[in-house]
C-alpha cells in the first residue's frame, strides 16, 4: 500500500469542500453577480486541478484513503470508524469528467444569463446552488461508506430541487415536485438499506462491510444486494424504475437540464458498480442486472422514436443508453467492467454536450419541437455542434460511442451465455435506432425547409449570430431568438472537443479503465483488494 502524505489528504477532501465553501461566499455576496460568478468558476476550476492531480496520482499508485474524524479500533489499527475518503482509478475518472462538466455547463449558464422568469431581477441563488450540487457529485464520488454517500444523494436532491424549479413556473413546479418524491422514496429505500447493513455488519464502511459480509448468509446478503439495487436502480432510471425521468428533466432550463442528464444518473450508476464489485462479489444479481439492462436498452429507444420535442427525445434516449452500462456491469468480467467505465465517460460527456446544443437550438429558433423545426442548417456552427456528438450517440466509428459499444459486445460475447447474447443482440437493435432517431432530428430541425414543419409559422426565428461575450440574452424574451452568446457557443464546443479526445486517446484512456476494472474485479473472498487494503491496511 502507497502511505497517503498530508497533502494527498488536503488534496481529496478539496473538490468537497471548496465548492461547499464557495457557495456560502456566493450566497453571502448575492447581490453581486460578477462576484458570484468569478467564485463560482475559481471553485469549480479548483476541483477539477485537484481531481485530475488525484487521476494522476491513482495512475501511478493505486488507491488513497483518508479519514476525517475517525477514532482507532482493535482490529485496525488506522482505524476505519469516522468519515473515509477514498479515490481509487474509477472515482478519480468519474471527478474528472463531472468537474469538467460542470464548469463547461456553468460558463454556459453564465452566457446564457439565466433569470428567475422576469428581466429585472437576476437569480442569486441559482450559482450557490450549483456549487452545492458540484460538491454532492464529487463527495458521491469520494464517500468510503454508505451513510456519507447517502448524505451526498441527500446534497444532489435538495440543491438538484432548486435548479429543478428555477422560475417558478407551473411546470417546472409540477416536474420538480414529481422529481423530489420519487428521489424522496429512493432515499427512504435507500436508509432502510443503511439500516440493514448496520444491523448485519455492525459497520457501514464499504471496506470493512466487504470484510464482514462474507461471513454473512447467501439470502441475507443477497436480500441486502436487492435493497440497495433498487435505491440506486431509481438514482441512475434503470427501468423500470426509470418513467421519472423524461417527465422531470425537459422542463428545466438547458444547463441545469445538461447537468441532470449527463451526472445525476451515474452517480446512481457509480454506486450500483461499487456495490456489486466491493460488497457483493461473485455475480450473484448478474441476471437480474441483465435483464434490466436489456428493458432499459429497448424500452428507453422505442420511447425516443415515439418524440417529437428534441428535449424528451434525448431524455428517453439517456434512458436507453443506461442500459449500456448496465450491461458490462452485469457481465463481469475485466473487460465488459472497462467498458462499462469507458462508457460512463462517454456518455456524460456527450449527453451533456446534446442538452446544451438543445439550448442553442431554442435560442436559435425559439422552440425545441421537431414540429416547429427546420432549415437550421442555415447555421453551419450550430450544425457542426449537434451533428458530431449524435454521431457519437449513435455508434458511428470512429467515435468514442462505436469505441465503447464494440468493447461491450466483446465482453457479452465472451461471456457466451444465451442472456450476454440477447444483451449483445439488444445492444446492436438500440445502436441502430439511436442513430435513426438523432438521423429524423437532423432531418427535420436541419435539412427540412422551415415552412414544410408542420407548425413553422408558429416559431419565431432570425438569422444565426454570435453575439459578443458578457452580452445577456434572455431565453424568455421572444425578441432576442436568434442570437446565440459566445459564451454558450464555446463552452459547447469545448464540450465536444472533451468528447472527440476520448476517441483521440482512446487507447490510454482505455489502459487507464482496463486498470480501474481490474482493482474492482480482484475481489475473492478471503483476500483484500486495493480498495480494501487503502482503507483498512491489510496486504494482500
Amino acid at each position: 500500500m502507497i502511505p497517503a502524505p498530508s497533502w494527498i489528504t488536503v488534496l481529496i477532501a478539496l473538490p468537497t469542500l471548496v465548492p461547499l465553501l464557495a457557495a456560502a461566499l456566493t450566497l453571502l455576496r448575492g447581490r453581486n453577480p460578477r462576484f458570484q460568478r468569478a467564485v463560482t468558476v475559481g471553485a469549480i476550476s479548483v476541483a477539477l486541478i485537484a481531481s485530475a492531480m488525484m487521476l494522476y496520482l491513482t495512475s501511478q499508485y493505486g488507491t488513497f484513503a483518508v479519514r476525517i474524524g475517525g477514532w482507532g479500533d482493535k482490529g485496525y489499527p488506522n482505524g476505519p470508524l469516522g468519515i473515509t475518503l477514498v479515490v481509487d482509478r474509477l472515482s478519480a475518472l468519474m471527478l474528472v469528467v463531472s468537474t469538467i462538466v460542470l464548469l463547461c455547463v456553468v460558463i454556459y449558464a453564465i452566457g446564457q444569463g439565466i433569470r428567475d422568469g422576469t428581466t429585472q431581477q437576476p437569480v442569486s441563488i441559482f450559482l450557490p446552488s450549483y456549487l452545492i450540487l458540484t460538491a454532492g457529485v464529487c463527495n458521491s464520488f469520494l464517500a468510503g461508506d454508505l451513510f456519507n454517500m447517502y448524505v451526498s444523494f441527500e446534497v444532489l436532491l435538495a440543491a438538484s430541487f432548486v435548479l429543478l424549479t428555477l422560475g417558478a413556473s407551473a411546470d417546472r413546479v409540477r416536474a420538480g415536485a414529481s422529481y423530489v418524491m420519487v428521489s424522496m422514496v429512493s432515499s427512504l429505500i435507500f436508509l432502510a438499506g443503511i439500516a440493514f447493513a448496520y444491523s448485519t455488519t455492525g459497520t457501514l464502511n464499504l471496506a470493512e462491510m466487504a470484510v464482514r459480509l462474507e461471513h454473512v448468509p447467501t439470502g441475507t446478503r443477497n436480500a441486502l444486494f436487492a435493497v440497495l439495487l433498487v435505491a440506486f436502480g431509481i438514482k441512475a432510471a434503470v427501468f423500470p424504475l426509470s418513467t421519472w425521468l423524461p417527465d422531470s428533466y425537459p422542463t428545466a432550463p438547458a444547463p441545469v437540464t445538461a447537468v441532470f442528464a449527463g451526472l445525476l444518473t451515474k452517480v446512481g450508476v457509480y454506486a450500483i458498480i461499487r456495490t456489486n464489485t466491493l460488497l457483493f462479489p461473485g455475480g450473484t444479481m448478474d441476471n437480474v442486472l441483465m435483464v434490466a439492462g436489456l428493458a432499459t436498452m429497448l424500452v428507453g429507444i422505442f420511447g425516443a422514436i415515439a418524440q417529437s420535442d428534441i428535449k424528451r427525445l434525448l431524455s428517453f434516449t439517456l434512458v436507453s443508453h443506461i442500459g449500456y452500462m448496465i450491461f458490462g456491469i452485469a457481465v463481469g468480467s475485466q473487460i465488459s467492467m472497462s467498458a462499462a467505465i469507458y462508457y460512463v465517460a462517454h456518455h456524460i460527456l456527450v449527453q451533456t454536450t446534446l442538452f446544451l446544443v438543445v439550448g442553442l437550438i431554442e435560442r436559435q429558433a425559439g422552440s425545441a419541437s421537431l414540429r416547429r423545426l427546420g432549415g437550421l442548417i442555415a447555421s453551419p456552427v450550430l450544425a457542426a455542434l449537434f451533428l458530431i456528438p449524435a454521431l457519437n450517440l449513435g455508434g458511428i466509428p470512429p467515435f468514442s460511442g462505436f469505441i465503447g459499444k464494440v468493447a461491450l459486445l466483446e465482453g457479452g460475447v465472451r461471456d457466451g451465455s444465451v442472456l450476454a447474447w440477447l444483451l449483445v443482440a439488444g445492444a446492436v437493435i438500440t445502436s441502430l435506432l439511436t442513430l435513426y432517431v438523432v438521423a429524423r432530428v437532423w432531418a427535420k430541425a436541419f435539412w427540412r425547409p422551415r415552412a414544410d414543419a408542420p407548425e413553422g409559422e408558429l416559431t419565431n426565428s432570425t438569422a444565426s449570430a454570435l453575439v459578443p461575450e458578457g452580452v445577456d440574452v434572455l431565453l424568455a424574451d421572444r425578441e432576442d431568438v436568434g442570437r446565440m452568446p459566445a459564451t454558450m457557443v464555446l463552452p459547447t464546443a469545448m464540450m465536444v472537443a472533451v468528447g472527440l479526445a476520448l476517441t483521440v486517446w482512446a487507447g490510454p484512456i482505455f489502459g487507464f479503465t482496463d486498470d480501474a476494472a481490474t482493482d474492482l474485479v480482484d475481489r475473492e473472498p478471503g483476500v483484500c483488494s486495493p480498495y480494501i487494503t487503502a482503507v483498512l491496511g491489510c496486504e494482500k
